[in-house]
């Protein structure tokens, strides 16, 4: 089954550890951050952090609130990176993650394009030595960095001393979620942001305020692939297009021989 990841973001203190432990585990160099008006440090995901946590400062009426996001690779259940890559470079796993294999990459940036949370980063730019780089969730087969290959949780998920992040079967996640919900109507909103939107994602939250208010995108799942496609160069949503009907065509061709075998 596929694994997942639940964030209870009331439960987030904003003290970054998932990011420290992100670096540390995958060997990610710190980056020098200059000044600027804000508190997130840093202001944006890198090609050498991949995760961050974004700082929310809501003020209603005469009551101002804190809140923390952390923010990283999605995941999607159907995700628009891996239907333009044409090299194949980026695949689903069965088990959630979204990976990728460098020695496939041709650099293109179709992805980065393709993603509805502007999320792909690259080492270098344009063609020649590039290199993606984003959250893989600890999960990189017969690699130096596996962590759920191995049975372990994330390191981000290990990490956090808050119990906002929790690890396990996506479906089972929903379901505490869900529950959560139900046992304290009045301390979460009614909403499981991940579970529907943009078809899915492994990533899955929790909130006390709208998560319009937190910067979390929303469209549908065929609505964000057409945002995302009119960013594209044709090239890209032609493969994007060719990608989904080969993928519908397989996805009926059981039906079809189940067919021809009743005749």
């Amino acid at each position: 089954m596929a694994k997942g990841v639940l964030v209870d973001l009331t439960r987030c203190i904003g003290c970054r550890s998932c990011q420290v432990a992100c670096k540390q585990w995958n060997d990610l160099p710190a980056g020098r951050e200059g000044f600027v008006n804000t508190w997130d440090t840093p202001i944006d995901t890198t090609d050498s952090t991949w995760t961050r946590v974004k700082y929310y400062f809501l003020e209603e009426g005469n009551t101002v609130r804190w809140r923390f996001v952390k923010q990283q690779c999605m995941h999607c259940q159907r995700p628009a990176c891996v239907a333009v890559c044409f090299s194949g470079a980026l695949t689903k796993t069965p088990e959630g993650p979204v990976v990728h294999n460098p020695q496939k990459c041709t650099g293109c940036v179709y992805c980065y394009s393709a993603c509805p949370f502007g999320i792909p980063r690259y080492a270098t730019g344009g063609w020649g030595n590039v290199t993606l780089q984003k959250c893989r969730l600890c999960f990189d087969p017969q690699g130096p960095y596996d962590r759920v290959g191995r049975g372990e949780v994330p390191a981000c998920v290990r990490a956090c001393p808050g119990g906002a992040l929790k690890f396990g079967e996506r479906e089972e996640l929903l379901r505490e979620a869900r529950s959560r919900i139900a046992a304290a109507p009045g301390k979460y909103i009614n909403h499981v942001y991940g579970e529907r939107e943009l078809g899915g994602t492994t990533w899955l939250y929790l909130s006390d305020v709208s998560f319009h208010d937190l910067g979390f995108p929303f469209v549908s799942a065929l609505a964000g692939s057409a945002v995302a496609a009119a960013r594209w160069t044709p090239l890209a949503a032609g493969l994007w297009l060719a990608n989904r009907c080969r993928d519908e065509a397989e996805s009926l061709e059981p039906t079809a021989s189940a067919g021809k075998g009743g005749e």
